[in-house]
């Protein structure tokens, strides 16, 4: 039962994410000659330049990427991401979206969060719209050299530099902050406002914090053995993961237990088990 609720779930996120993606592909982009990033952006820009419908042209690129999604990640994901891009194609070619605005600035911006939104939905439920991931994924792993962000950066720096030749400069920058705003709306739709953060803290008194952070924020913390560099002192680093809305709480309860005590907060790509509170991404 709690699959078949998943996978309704997934669904909608999906069609809620091709509706999305629409609305910023045709009720904002195309009337103004903007672009997207990835493969996306290849398909509009071959698109505005070549004339052939976008609705051909976005399945047609993106086919060869699902297809190796399919060999690195699996069938089910190969399946969602067939249906929720043909989904997106039967979208741009058949919804009326209305023309919302022939301001730049805004078409720029909110039709990259509309794009962001319809992206990070679709990868919410387990599928993409966009398959510069899979390629950025299988290009890294055959580099040594590669990183993911590496590839993706390349790609788009070629990608807007194309735009900038055939649609013009204004054009060009406009997309650039298209992608942005892409970009910035997919993040926070995967990772939100509980973007986990790692706090590591050094004190004395880390037995008072520790069970201070366990009481308060009911919180888990791993406990390391170490000793200061220069003081040559030994004591326990505590080691904790929470969201970014309760680093201050941990701030606090340091603070007022120890006021010299070192603490270093950085951000994680994700956190899964022990005692974190997470939607789960299927």
């Amino acid at each position: 039962m709690k699959t078949f609720v998943r996978e309704l779930i997934n669904i909608l996120l999906i069609v809620l994410g091709i509706l999305s993606a629409g609305m910023g592909i045709k009720g904002f982009l195309l009337s103004s000659h903007f672009i997207d990033g990835g493969v996306t952006g290849i398909s509009m820009l071959l698109s505005s330049v070549l004339g052939y419908p976008l609705s051909i042209l976005i399945p047609l690129i993106n086919l060869p990427f699902i297809a190796l999604g399919y060999r690195q990640i699996g069938w089910q994901f190969a399946l969602k991401s067939i249906i929720a891009i043909a989904g997106l194609s039967v979208c741009l070619a058949f919804v009326n979206y209305p023309d919302v605005t022939p301001d730049k600035l805004l078409t720029a911006v909110f039709g990259g969060l509309f794009m962001g939104a319809g992206i990070g939905l679709a990868i919410r439920g387990g599928a993409v719209l966009d398959g510069t991931e899979i390629a950025a994924l299988i290009i890294s792993k055959s580099s040594h050299i590669l990183k993911v962000g590496d590839v993706i950066l390349i790609l788009n720096i070629v990608i807007f530099s194309a735009a900038a030749f055939f649609l013009g400069i204004d054009s060009a920058l406009y997309s650039v902050l298209t992608y942005i705003a892409a970009s910035k709306t997919i993040d926070f739709l995967l990772h939100g406002i509980e973007e986990y953060n790692a706090i590591i803290i050094m004190s004395e008194k880390s037995d008072e914090i520790r069970e201070s952070i366990v009481r308060i924020l009911n919180r888990g913390v791993t406990v390391f053995d170490g000793r200061g560099g220069k003081t040559g002192k030994q004591m326990d680093i505590l080691y904790c993961v929470v969201t970014r809305l309760e680093i201050g709480r941990v701030k606090n309860v340091v603070n007022e237990i120890d006021e010299s005590a070192f603490t270093l907060i950085h951000p994680l790509a994700d956190a899964v088990g022990g005692i974190i509170k997470k939607t789960a991404l299927h």
